[in-house]
């Protein structure tokens, strides 16, 4: 049982998992931030644009309530018992998932821009001349296959 705590231990502290959720919880609040600016401040210009065309309550009825009846939304219409084909928060979905996903890019690209080393930075890593990963400019010994390095492994940006 100590040497599953020990790995366990190992695992949690010096392995990936402390970074994969400290990435989850930001990326949980980021989310809330990203559904918000989607919501709140892009998609009531785009209604204004269309006229106030909400997609959410567009719906076919595949088979009517038991009593028929007129429904205006797609709720209404389940609560009546009549099943529905719900293909406008289909596209409300895909809508809003297509501006979330072009504001995440956005993020990104910005996020990577200002990470990029400038032009004339000195090399921070080189490559192993014998499995060709990428290891920092000082290791003397390979971290993937354990080659010893000379000083003549290739610099790369």
């Amino acid at each position: 049982m100590n040497k599953f705590w020990n790995e366990f231990k190992e695992f949690a502290v010096k392995g990936n998992a402390v970074d994969l959720a400290v990435g989850v919880i930001i990326g949980a609040a980021f989310g809330g931030v990203i559904n918000s600016l989607v919501k709140d401040i892009i998609m009531p210009p785009i209604g204004l644009l269309t006229g106030g065309l909400d997609f959410s309550n567009k719906f076919l009825i595949l088979k009517d309530a038991p009593g028929g009846g007129i429904f205006a939304t797609p709720a209404e219409a389940a609560k009546a018992g009549a099943v529905t084909w719900n293909y406008g928060n289909f596209i409300t979905l895909v809508i809003s998932f297509l501006i979330v996903a072009a504001c995440i890019f956005l993020v990104v690209k910005a996020m990577n821009k200002m990470k990029r080393p400038a032009p004339d930075a000195p090399a921070i890593s080189k490559d192993c001349p014998a499995c060709a990963m990428t290891i920092p400019i000082k290791a003397t010994r390979c971290p993937h296959c354990t080659t010893e390095l000379s000083s003549r492994a290739s610099s790369t940006a």
